[in-house]
């Protein structure tokens, strides 16, 4: 039995030590993602600003719904608070709302390669290759965001 146990006991410290060791992840998403941003290179990543006082950002949600569910075989589509939220008040939001894509958390804080923006609604593409281009300011289109990432409907 002390055997079992003391094997037991080895194993957990074990995979305590390896998850230990893993990267922290960059961001992490209200649908309970975790990810780093070298684990989306090689894809189009966009990344959405927006505030609830902001009335073109709550304008362009249609679109950018529209554009997750249409192009997600192009893009990945991502929301940011400007506000920072807490995960709490950012889930009423996205509920209060009709956000249909993923949110990026503000607890924990996220590792963005990109400044916040300056003003709303702003919107940066990551390319596959991890150059940000924007920010693209103003209300962003399913149309004009198939041309920041160089794609046809």
């Amino acid at each position: 039995m002390y055997c079992r146990l003391l094997r037991l006991l080895q194993l957990t410290l074990i995979v305590s030590l390896l998850s230990a060791c893993a990267p922290a992840a960059d961001f992490h998403t209200n649908q309970g993602e975790q990810l780093r941003w070298s684990e989306l290179e090689g894809q189009y990543i966009i990344v959405n600003y927006f505030a609830e006082w902001c009335a073109p950002c709550l304008r362009e949600l249609p679109e950018l719904n529209e554009f997750y569910h249409s192009h997600s075989d192009k893009a990945q589509l991502f929301g940011v608070s400007f506000d920072g939220l807490n995960n709490q008040e950012l889930s009423a939001l996205q509920e209060a709302h009709g956000i249909e894509f993923p949110l990026i958390l503000n607890e924990p804080m996220a590792q963005l390669p990109f400044p916040s923006p300056q003003m709303l609604p702003a919107t940066y593409v990551v390319t596959p290759d991890g150059e940000v281009k924007g920010p693209l300011l103003g209300e962003q289109t399913e149309a004009s965001l198939l041309r920041a990432i160089n794609a046809r409907p």
